[in-house]
């Protein structure tokens, strides 16, 4: 699930150059070169054949980056692979065997103090000391953790900012590439201290390298998380500015911490020094989903082979429509190859097959099994630009037509011709009564049951009306 612990976070946008499969110059070939050997342990030895035939070495690397950063794996410097290589990242390795931190590195203790050794010309003080601030809440409002700023002359999480060489064999490197590196909790004098390139330009808002977001996730490595594929995480190498500050963890970064350090409700599955012979075990977390709550809501529901499978974080519920009883288990148990939760899902009973979308990716699986190919990017759909994920989608067996449902619009797609209508419609003139975002929606019975926040509508496409509302988990016999 993690790659390897100080991290240097991702800057935001950088167009990659496109690049012809047919030919690819030398300076790309130097850059997936250098970036392989910093972040994939690959060796060059200047007699390797580096053209990309499937089975050189190259090839291989690419393909373990490619699986990796959640891009689609050809073994090739396509153009998405090319796009992300370039793009300012983390300067520790993704994959490897690494001197620094071994073994599973934490605080021995709940109390950390943290202090601000300079300041960046960037921003104003009080905005510095407010984006640190909260970038420490960010994990301390998932677990037993208490961050204090410290006076003294030291303190267990020193923070600076640097330019280039600054003292610990890890230079930045200007403009772009690194941001900021952090190091793991040790005894060591650097042990958690976080250093951030003075050369960026910080900021608090969407604009330049937001400091908030980058401290949250270096913090994160500080306390001794590891990278994450999950594309959706803090964790993950590639910088994203969400859209606030109070919802920045994912799932996967939860459990992470808790792991080490225990939730917030039970604070005794962390492990400390103090308990380092008793055998680690894998926390709850935040409190599992509970079926008859009448506040439950899904991620995305579809039907599957005779059963309707309800999504929820990083699990799901089995519901047979023959049986009383619903099985619950973690999506990972089935499709371990999903980074993360499910987003949107559909049944292709044409094919039978189940369509998974997670974030800007879809997989199409047989059972338990991903079929070649994926994960697709859903642009590859016909989607523009600006359309990154799915809220829901269901597929209608009769038109043979699936319908992606994106805010409060919805896209229809031709499954024969394999191509998506040119405008979306809005989702309130051709289905009446079903208002702005929808969470999941699937067919059965000739009804469509669409979700949104605690609450199901039973919609008949015949007489394009509501016919009952209802709790989500009215399927549960509660």
């Amino acid at each position: 699930m993690r790659g390897i612990v100080f991290m240097l976070l991702c800057a935001t946008i950088t167009h990659g150059l496109p690049v012809r499969s047919e030919r690819r110059d030398e300076g790309s070939s130097l850059l997936i070169q250098k970036y392989l050997e910093k972040y994939y342990n690959f060796t060059y030895d200047g007699q390797q054949d580096v053209q990309w035939k499937s089975g050189n070495p190259m090839a291989r690397k690419i393909r373990e980056m490619q699986e990796f950063i959640g891009l689609e794996v050809t073994g090739e410097l396509d153009s998405n692979t090319l796009e992300v290589i370039q793009k300012p990242r983390c300067g520790n390795p993704d994959v490897g065997d690494f001197a620094f931190f071994g073994g599973e590195p934490k605080w021995g203790k709940k109390d950390l103090t943290y202090k601000i050794l300079n300041y960046t010309p960037d921003m104003k003080k009080v905005d510095v000391d407010k984006a640190i601030e909260e970038a420490f809440q960010v994990w301390s409002q998932v677990t037993p953790l208490t961050f204090r700023r410290s006076e003294e002359s030291t303190a267990d999480i020193l923070i600076s900012f640097a330019r280039r060489e600054h003292g610990d064999f890890n230079p930045f490197d200007g403009v772009g590439g690194t941001l900021a590196h952090a190091y793991a909790p040790s005894s060591s004098s650097i042990g958690g201290d976080a250093h951030f390139d003075e050369d960026e330009n910080w900021t608090k808002n969407q604009q330049g390298s937001n400091l908030f977001v980058v401290a949250a996730h270096e913090f994160g490595h500080s306390l001794g998380l590891f990278h994450s594929k999950d594309a959706n995480a803090l964790m993950y190498p590639v910088y994203k500015n969400p859209q606030n500050n109070q919802q920045v963890l994912s799932q996967d970064d939860i459990e992470g911490i808790q792991l080490l350090y225990g939730s917030l409700s039970n604070p005794s599955q962390g492990r400390t020094e103090q308990d380092e012979s008793r055998p680690p075990s894998r926390p709850a977390g935040p409190v599992l989903p509970e079926s008859c709550d009448p506040q439950l809501t899904f991620d995305a529901v579809t039907t599957f082979r005779g059963e309707i499978i309800f999504f929820k974080n990083k699990q799901f519920w089995r519901k047979h429509l023959q049986a009383d009883a619903v099985e619950f288990n973690p999506i990972s148990s089935f499709w371990s190859f999903l980074p993360s939760g499910v987003d949107a899902a559909y049944e292709n009973t044409d094919k039978d097959e189940v369509v998974l979308f997670s974030g800007n990716q879809f997989w199409a699986v047989k059972g338990s099994s991903r079929l070649s190919g994926y994960p697709k990017n859903i642009q590859r759909l016909g989607f523009p630009a600006n359309v990154n994920k799915i809220d829901a989608v269901f597929f209608n067996a009769n038109e043979r037509r699936t319908y992606f449902f994106v805010s409060d619009k919805y896209w229809s797609y031709n499954e024969g011709s394999q191509t998506m209508d040119r405008r979306p419609k809005w989702i309130r003139n051709d289905f009446p009564g079903i208002e702005g975002r929808v969470d999941a929606v699937f067919q059965y019975n000739g009804f469509l049951y669409f979700f949104r926040g605690a609450n199901q509508y039973e919609f008949d496409p015949n007489t394009r009306r509501v016919t009952r509302v209802t709790k989500t988990n009215s399927w549960f016999s509660c």
